[in-house]
């Protein structure tokens, strides 16, 4: 099974590829959290690559979040900026000293939207101010 899903979502056909990593999302299994990143990397279809996103959501930030981080390192520019979208759809805030002003002024515009977009998501908020007891 797991072999036949991992082709599915390396298939020449976009609608097959979508329906795998729908399949994938729909029934989470951390096997497939590395080939979910990995096509993310090199998908070119953006609604297979928006379904990618949204089966890695489905699966545990403990599997995902640290795999997305380390993307962040690649030097394809989709795979950071696929990262960085993905890390702001999780919102695990963990992600947050991740995102730097190497990504947020990447020579890419899409890995620089996406770092921008992350880090309105990711970064810690403020504490309010505390008030003086009356």
């Amino acid at each position: 099974m797991t072999e036949n899903v991992i082709l599915a979502l390396r298939a020449r056909s976009a609608s097959v590829r979508l329906r795998a990593a729908m399949a994938v999302g729909t029934n989470p299994d951390p096997r497939f959290v590395a080939e979910l990143i990995e096509r993310s990397a090199v998908e070119p279809e953006f609604f297979v690559r928006d379904m990618l996103t949204w089966a890695l959501t489905r699966h545990a930030p403990s599997e995902t979040v640290p795999r997305l981080m380390d993307e962040l390192a690649s030097p394809r520019p989709q795979a950071r900026s696929q990262a960085l979208h993905t890390l702001s759809k999780i919102g695990d805030r963990r992600a947050w000293p991740a995102i730097t002003r190497a990504h947020l002024t990447d020579p890419d515009d899409e890995v620089a939207r996406a770092a921008w977009r992350a880090a309105v998501v990711l970064a810690p908020s403020p504490k309010p101010p505390t008030l003086p007891k009356c």
